[in-house]
């Protein structure tokens, strides 16, 4: 049955809330809000930012430079019973480290592939790294002992999407003829290898012989390295694909009442719909309030005539304001993918910067 309109958005149910959207829109607010209000309603919340801005652990007044979970003191927020609520900004290289330390199949293995010059390079450069070492994370607290919700705070605009496509990325790679090529090169070759195969293992050779960089050599050393881990890394990837796309799971994409966001957020919709991933909301933020009564203004005896034109002109621009916000609201409304829910967050009128104003924030969501 449905919720009647403007009915609290309820999350009961989940496990897991993704938050995405483009810079800008308070993405990173929106999670941290909703965070804290599961912490206050009795759930034990965990919140990840995979967002490089700090702002999050600033609301919340934890240590940006802490990659740990940290403990969010909720004494002055009145939570209920069992409530309570850690934050955690990734930290990619160390989670990589980490996972190497925990699945390495040897000590040997393990401070062989620590020390190796790619995957020094490799964990601290590229962003798909970064992306899967975010789903290895996720994973790893969906699977704590005391694991109850996790909200999820992801990159900015289409980063967040390739978050979200890391595992099947990194399932696509472990099946690919170059790993298969890379693992089996420098020793006995073993397997149906092509000619192409034994071209492309000729042309990297005589690069290496050129260069004198050894290209081929060092990631021949990093893939053998890994050897024995692959399955691990799969097996990983396939769970946090599967997590993505449990019914617990809910997806947000967040917004704000602009023309240019909300075709942003409807395209953020379509691309997720592509990728067999479903949104389940668009939160749109900063919802202006309700205008004050404007005969009121102009009735009142007990304001100077200088400052009620004043007041006047404000609330005339306020209008505007709102209506061009009234006209993007009914655009996204009649758009809005079948079986998607459409959020509205008031305005806080001023940046978030402490529990109180988060939890502000969560208690103004409301369903359109």
């Amino acid at each position: 049955m449905n919720r009647p309109r403007n009915a609290p958005f309820a999350l009961a149910d989940r496990r897991l809330v993704v938050c995405l959207g483009p810079g800008g829109v308070g993405k990173t607010t929106i999670s941290a809000a909703l965070a804290l209000h599961l912490a206050i309603s009795g759930r034990g919340v965990d919140v990840m930012t995979v967002d490089p801005a700090p702002r999050l652990l600033d609301a919340l007044g934890l240590r940006a430079e802490d990659s740990s979970l940290q403990p969010v003191n909720l004494d002055a927020a009145g939570a209920r019973r069992g409530g309570r609520l850690r934050a955690l900004k990734l930290d990619p290289k160390r989670v990589f480290d980490r996972l190497i330390e925990r699945h390495a199949p040897s000590a040997a293995a393990r401070d062989a592939i620590l020390a190796d010059r790619v995957y020094r390079n490799l964990s601290n450069a590229l962003a798909g790294v970064a992306d899967y070492m975010a789903m290895e994370q996720l994973l790893e607290l969906a699977r704590a002992p005391d694991a109850d919700m996790i909200v999820l705070d992801t990159p900015p605009a289409a980063e967040a999407l390739d978050f979200l496509g890391a595992p099947r990325r990194m399932l696509e790679l472990l099946g690919s003829r170059a790993v298969t090529l890379l693992s089996a090169a420098g020793g006995a070759m073993r397997g149906p290898f092509s000619m192409l195969d034994l071209a492309a293992r000729a042309a990297l050779g005589a690069f290496d012989r050129i260069t004198g960089l050894r290209l081929l050599g060092d990631v021949q050393n990093f893939v053998r390295n890994f050897s024995g881990m692959y399955a691990g890394f799969a097996e990983r990837a396939a769970a946090a694909e599967e997590l993505l796309r449990d019914p617990r799971t809910l997806i947000v994409i967040v917004a704000t009442a602009e023309r240019e966001r909300v075709a942003q957020a409807l395209e953020f919709a379509a691309a997720l719909d592509e990728m067999n991933l479903k949104a389940g909301a668009i939160a749109v933020n900063r919802v202006r309030p309700p205008l004050p009564n404007a005969a009121a203004i102009a009735n009142s005896r007990d304001i100077p005539a200088s400052l009620k034109a004043k007041l006047q002109s404000n609330l005339a621009e306020l209008a505007a304001l709102k209506m061009r916000e009234r006209v993007a609201l009914d655009a996204l409304h009649a758009a809005l993918p079948d079986g998607v829910e459409l959020l509205y967050a008031t305005d806080l009128g001023r940046e978030p910067r402490s529990l109180a104003d988060l939890a502000e924030i969560a208690r103004s969501i409301r369903r359109a």
